[in-house]
C-alpha cells in the first residue's frame, strides 16, 4: 500500500482505505433500516413487559414485530439478515427466560434472565475487539482485506494499521459502556439489593438508550475519523476494490446507508 497523501496514477477516484471501510461498515450494519429492525423488537419487549408484567405477552409482541419486518423483507426481495438477527436475539433471550422459569423463578426473575444474553454478548464482543487491537490485528482491518482480496496486506502499512486500530477501539467502546452500566443493575436485581422492578426498568431503559443511539454515536466518531480520506490504496488494490464494490452495488439493496 502507498504512503498516505501520495498520489497514485490510475487509482479509481474515491477508493481510499477510508472509503472502503465506510462502505463495509454501512453494509455490515444494514444502514438505518437494519439498525431499526434490530432495535424495535427489544424496545417493544421492554415497554410491553414494564406495562403488563406478562413475559409471554412481551415476547409475543416483540416476536410479531420481528416476523413482520422479515415478511416485508421477503416480499421486497431484500436481505432479511437483520430481521433474522433480531429473531435469534429474541429466541436466545426467551430460552434464558424459560430456563429461569423452570428453575422456579417468577416473572421478574425471567425478565432479568432475558437481559443476560445481551450482557454476555457485549462483554465477549468488547474482549475480542480490544484484544485484536492490543495484539495489533484489529478486526476492522479485515474489512479492508475482504475487499482488496488480501486479508493481511493492510498490516504492512503503519498508517492503515493505526487507522484500523482506532476504528476497532471505537467499535469496542459502546460494548464496554453497556457492560459497565448495565451489569450492576442485573447483579443488584438478582441479589435483591434493589427491587426487581427497578432493576428491570433500569435495564430496559439502559438497553434502549445504549443500543442503537450509542452505536450511532460511535459511528459518528468513526465517520469523522474516516472523512479525511487520507490513505490511498495501491493501483492494484484499488482496481480489485473497484471490481468487488461494483459487484456489490449491482445487488439489490434498498437500505439507506449510515452517514
Amino acid at each position: 500500500m502507498t504512503e498516505p497523501n501520495a498520489t497514485t496514477p490510475g487509482v479509481p477516484t474515491g477508493h481510499t482505505v477510508e472509503a472502503i471501510v465506510r462502505q463495509q461498515l454501512s453494509k455490515a450494519l444494514g444502514g438505518r433500516r437494519g439498525m431499526l429492525e434490530a432495535a424495535v423488537p427489544t424496545i417493544l419487549f421492554t415497554f410491553s413487559f414494564l406495562a403488563t408484567k406478562e413475559l409471554r405477552l412481551a415476547l409475543t409482541i416483540s416476536l410479531v414485530a420481528a416476523v413482520g419486518a422479515l415478511l416485508v423483507r421477503l416480499v421486497q426481495r431484500s436481505s432479511p439478515q437483520f430481521c433474522i438477527n433480531a429473531l435469534i436475539g429474541i429466541g436466545i433471550g426467551a430460552a434464558f427466560a424459560l430456563r429461569a422459569a423452570r428453575a422456579g423463578g417468577d416473572a421478574n426473575d425471567q425478565a432479568l434472565a432475558y437481559f443476560l444474553p445481551g450482557l454476555l454478548y457485549n462483554a465477549a464482543y468488547a474482549v475480542v475487539l480490544s484484544f485484536s487491537s492490543i495484539v495489533r490485528w484489529p478486526l476492522v482491518g479485515f474489512m479492508v482485506g475482504s475487499v482488496t482480496g488480501d486479508l493481511t496486506s493492510w498490516r504492512k502499512d503503519p498508517q492503515i494499521l493505526k487507522l484500523c486500530n482506532r476504528l476497532t477501539w471505537l467499535l469496542a467502546l459502546p460494548c464496554f459502556a453497556r457492560v459497565v452500566v448495565q451489569t450492576p443493575f442485573y447483579v443488584l436485581g438478582r441479589s435483591g439489593e434493589i427491587s426487581p422492578d427497578t432493576a428491570i426498568a433500569a435495564l430496559g431503559i439502559a438497553k434502549i438508550a445504549m443500543g442503537w443511539p450509542l452505536q450511532l454515536a460511535a459511528l459518528a466518531a468513526m465517520v469523522w475519523l474516516l472523512a479525511r480520506n487520507s490513505t490511498p490504496m495501491s493501483e492494484h488494490e484499488a482496481e480489485l476494490a473497484a471490481q468487488r464494490l461494483s459487484l456489490n452495488e449491482d445487488e439489490p439493496n434498498d437500505d439507506e446507508p449510515v452517514r
